[in-house]
């Protein structure tokens, strides 16, 4: 369903979350190129505190071990944590917070998960079907070692990416979803006189 003329607005309005992505994924320097659209987050001072990994192949299964040291999963012999498969490439988003007297990690981190979502609406735009997910274990020791995080780093989680499947795709373009109604999400200070 259309919602807007302008073809940046109607792109942001037909994003969607696709939890069952494709074995296809795009290449690394698919992805490099792709961040020319994530780079123009508001970022306060330009300080970029955010990075990401790309976690491809036997990546995936170390992050499965590190998920179930995580949560003290035991499994039997061969048997794997399926839950970072489902997807061929996660993209493990890092906000990096440097210090700064003007801008306070919280806000740093806001920035971080704005490059997160521009990313995600860049590869939708470009055809790919992403999923973000995180999970209480995202930020646990054995999953920080994994992913090399310093004291500092928070991970946001990853960004399962993939093809989507042309049964899918067709019905996200038949979709007569009704944009979200403004009203809750809209409002003005309180009023300052005393009750």
């Amino acid at each position: 369903m259309k919602h807007f003329e302008d073809p940046v607005l109607q792109a942001m309005a037909s994003r969607r979350s696709v939890s069952k992505v494709g074995p296809h994924t795009p290449t690394d320097a698919e992805i490099a190129r792709l961040l020319a659209a994530v780079t123009p987050v508001a970022d306060h001072k330009a300080l970029r505190p955010w990075r990401l990994l790309l976690l491809r192949g036997d990546d995936r299964l170390r992050l499965g071990e590190a998920l179930d040291t995580a949560s003290g999963t035991e499994r039997a012999p061969r048997e794997v944590n399926p839950k970072p498969l489902r997807a061929e490439l996660l993209i493990a988003v890092i906000a990096s917070p440097t210090e700064h007297p003007k801008v306070p990690a919280w806000e740093q981190h806001a920035t971080a998960a704005g490059a997160a979502h521009l990313l995600e609406l860049a590869l939708f735009q470009a055809g790919w079907g992403v999923m973000w997910r995180s999970g209480r274990e995202a930020n646990a020791p054995a999953v920080r070692a994994l992913h090399g995080l310093d004291d500092s780093e928070l991970l946001m989680g990853w960004l399962y990416v993939g093809d989507i499947d042309p049964a899918f795709r067709e019905k996200l373009a038949a979709s007569n979803r009704p944009p979200l109604d403004p009203a809750p999400f809209l409002g003005r200070l309180p009023d300052p006189t005393p009750r």
